[in-house]
C-alpha cells in the first residue's frame, strides 16, 4: 500500500546546542521522499575531546536513506560562519550532492574544498534573493542581517504548504555593511500564509533588541581617538561588517590598519574579490606598520577567544616577530566571551595587564553587537511572517523550550521543541514528532573521522586525567623472556628525581610476576598483559592512590 505524501523536518544538528547546523527537509510518500540539507556545519572541540579541534553532525542516517538513490537534492547553504559551512567539505565525499550558495559564502566553502585537495566541486553560485526549484521543492532566498555577509533565510515552497527557515539573523536599522532585512518579501510571506518557521533561539532569553553595528562603530571612531599608544582590536575575522566599522574608525583617526592572523587576511581577501569591502580601505604590512608612530597604527588581530596560536596570544606571550605592546598601549576585545573560553580570554587579558596594557571589553565600552534576535526582534519577526507553526533551532535546551513559550504568545497555533535526531511531519495535519532516528557526532581528527563513540576519545582523556605507564617485555620463540622489561612513564606526578621511588617498587612487581608466570602462559599475550597489568596496579595503589592507564607491550622474535 503506498503512503501519502508528507512534509518532514528533521534536525541532525543545531538542536539543542548551539553550533554544528544540519537540518534537513523531507517532501513526499515514505517510498518516495525528496531530501534537502540546510547547512553543513561544525563546532569545536574541548576538554572532552583532546587532540581534536573540530566536530560534526554524523551524517550516517540521511546517506543511507537518500544518497543512493540520489533523493539527497541539494545542501543549500544560509551563510558562511563555522557552524554552518565549517563541515561542507569534510562531508561532502558522503553526500555527493549540489550545493547552493551565495558569493560570499561560495568563495569560502571552495577554498574549504581545495584545502581538502577536492578540486572543482558541484558548487551553484546564486544571487541573493535567488528563486530556483529543485524537484518537489521551490525556493527562494530571502535577505536578512546578521554578523557575516549576505546572510540568508531560504523560504521553501512544497505542495503541502511554505516553510521559512531563517539561519541566522537579527533586526539592524543600521547595518555598516549591505543591505536591511527584506522585510517586504517576509510581510508578503505572512500575507500569503507561512505553515511553519524554523528559527533561530541563540538570544531568546535576552529583553529588547540585539544592538545596531553602525553604533557600535561610531563608539569605536571615539573609544580609538581617547587612545595615546598603539591600539589592537580583535574580534571573530568572520564578522566582516564589524572588521569594516574597525578600518573606518581607524582611518577617521589617522591610523594605518594591519591585518594580523590568517584568518582575517583570508577573510579580508575574499570580502575584495566578491566586492564587499569598500575600496578606500587599504593595509599595511606587519614590516611598515613596526616603523609607524604609536599613535598612527591599528592592529587587527585574530584571537578574541584567547586561542593560544592566534596573533594576539603571541603577542601577549611577546614571542611575535614584528609587534610589541606595552606601557601606554590598548587592547580591544570587539567581542563576546563564547561560554567555556572564558578561562582562556582572562588568562590571556591578564598577560596583556601585565605588560602594562590597558584592556578594553564590552564590558567597559560599547564595542559589540550581537548577531543573533533579542526578544524584542522575535516579536517582529513573528508578526510579519505568522507562522502557524513555530520549531525552534539554534539552541540548548532552555532556549528552545521559551521560544515554543514565547511563540505561542505571539500568535502561533502550535509549537514543537525538537532535538537533534527528531522527525517532524509539518503536514498534513497537526505538526508532531513521529519518529527519531540516529543523530551523532563525528570528531575530525586531522584527515580522520572518529565516531561519537569512538573509545579513542575515552582513552585520551583517561591519559588527560592519569598519564600512561608503559612496560615492554620480549619473549623468544620457546617463551623464555630475552631482556629485563623496559617502564615508562608518561604523566605521573612526579619531579624527574623522585620517579626512581615509583620505578623500582613497579620493577620488582613486574619480575615478580614474571617470575611466577607457568609457562603454559608465557606464550598467551592476553595472559601476560593481565597479570602483569595487575602486579603494576597493586605496586601502584599504595604509593600513589591513584589509577592511570597502563599499557603493556608484549614481543615476540
Amino acid at each position: 500500500m503506498k503512503h501519502k505524501s508528507e512534509l518532514l523536518f528533521l534536525p541532525l544538528g543545531g538542536s539543542g546546542e548551539i553550533g554544528m547546523n544540519m537540518n534537513l527537509f523531507a517532501v513526499g510518500p515514505a517510498e518516495d521522499r525528496q531530501w534537502v540539507m540546510i547547512d553543513c556545519g561544525v563546532t569545536f572541540g574541548d576538554s572532552r575531546s583532546p587532540g581534536v579541534d573540530l566536530i560534526c553532525p554524523d551524517p550516517a542516517y540521511i546517506v543511507d536513506e537518500a544518497v543512493g538513490d540520489k533523493s539527497l537534492l541539494a545542501l543549500l547553504l544560509t551563510h558562511a560562519h563555522e557552524d554552518h559551512i565549517g563541515a561542507v567539505a569534510h562531508l561532502w565525499p558522503r553526500l555527493n550532492c549540489p550545493i547552493y550558495a551565495t558569493a560570499f559564502t561560495a568563495e569560502l566553502v571552495r577554498r574549504k574544498f581545495e584545502e581538502q585537495g577536492i578540486l572543482n566541486p558541484p558548487l551553484n553560485i546564486i544571487p541573493m534573493e535567488a528563486r530556483f526549484q529543485l524537484g518537489r521543492f521551490d525556493f527562494e532566498y530571502v535577505t536578512l542581517t546578521h554578523s557575516i555577509p549576505e546572510p540568508n533565510g531560504i523560504i521553501i515552497r512544497t505542495e503541502h504548504g511554505v516553510v521559512l527557515h531563517t539561519g541566522d539573523w537579527k533586526i539592524d536599522i543600521d547595518p555598516s555593511l549591505g543591505p536591511l532585512t527584506d522585510s517586504a518579501t517576509l510581510k508578503q510571506l505572512g500575507a500569503e500564509g507561512v505553515l511553519a518557521m524554523v528559527c533561530d533561539s541563540t538570544n531568546v532569553l535576552s529583553a529588547g533588541t540585539s544592538g545596531s553595528e553602525m553604533r557600535v562603530q561610531e563608539n569605536l571612531v571615539t573609544l580609538i581617538a581617547e587612545q595615546s599608544g598603539k591600539v589592537a582590536v580583535t574580534t571573530f575575522a568572520s564578522n566582516v561588517g564589524r572588521l569594516v566599522s574597525i578600518c573606518i574608525a581607524a582611518a577617521k583617526n589617522d591610523r594605518a590598519i594591519c591585518l594580523m592572523g590568517r584568518s582575517m587576511l583570508r577573510m579580508m581577501e575574499v570580502a575584495r574579490q566578491v566586492g564587499l569591502l569598500p575600496e578606500h580601505i587599504v593595509f599595511v604590512d606587519l614590516e611598515e606598520a613596526a616603523h609607524l608612530p604609536d599613535r598612527k597604527i591599528l592592529f587587527l588581530c585574530t584571537g578574541s577567544q584567547g586561542e593560544p596560536r592566534a596573533a594576539l596570544a603571541r603577542i601577549a606571550r611577546d614571542d611575535h616577530r614584528h609587534i610589541s605592546l606595552g606601557e601606554g598601549d590598548s587592547v580591544i576585545f570587539s567581542s563576546k566571551i563564547i561560554p567555556g573560553n572564558e578561562r582562556t580570554i582572562y588568562d590571556l587579558q591578564n598577560q596583556l595587564i601585565d605588560m602594562g596594557v590597558k584592556v578594553i571589553t564590552e564590558k567597559d565600552e560599547f564595542v559589540h553587537v550581537s548577531g543573533h534576535p533579542c526578544r524584542d526582534e522575535l516579536r517582529q519577526m513573528y508578526q510579519w511572517v505568522r507562522p502557524k507553526i513555530a520549531i525552534p533551532v539554534h539552541g540548548e535546551a532552555r532556549h528552545l523550550e521559551e521560544h515554543c513559550r514565547f511563540a505561542l504568545e505571539l500568535g502561533a497555533e502550535e509549537s514543537i521543541s525538537v532535538r537533534n535526531g527528531d522527525v517532524v511531519r509539518l503536514a498534513p495535519g497537526a505538526a508532531t514528532i513521529i519518529d527519531e532516528v540516529p543523530a551523532g557526532r563525528l570528531y575530525i581528527d586531522g584527515k580522520i573521522h572518529l565516531p561519537e563513540g569512538s573509545g579513542v576519545m575515552r582513552d585520551r582523556r583517561k591519559l588527560n586525567l592519569g598519564g600512561i605507564i608503559l612496560s615492554s617485555v620480549v619473549f623468544d620463540h620457546k617463551n623464555r623472556l630475552m631482556a629485563p622489561p623496559e617502564l615508562a612513564l608518561l604523566g605521573v606526578p612526579l619531579e624527574d628525581n623522585q620517579r626512581q621511588d615509583l620505578i623500582e617498587p613497579i620493577e620488582q612487581a613486574v619480575d615478580m610476576a614474571l617470575e611466577s608466570l607457568p609457562k603454559g602462559r608465557a606464550g598467551d599475550d592476553q595472559e601476560v598483559t593481565k597479570i602483569l597489568r595487575r602486579a603494576i596496579r597493586q605496586a601502584l595503589d599504595p604509593i600513589w592512590g591513584k589509577r592511570c592507564e597502563i599499557a603493556i607491550l608484549v614481543n615476540r622474535i
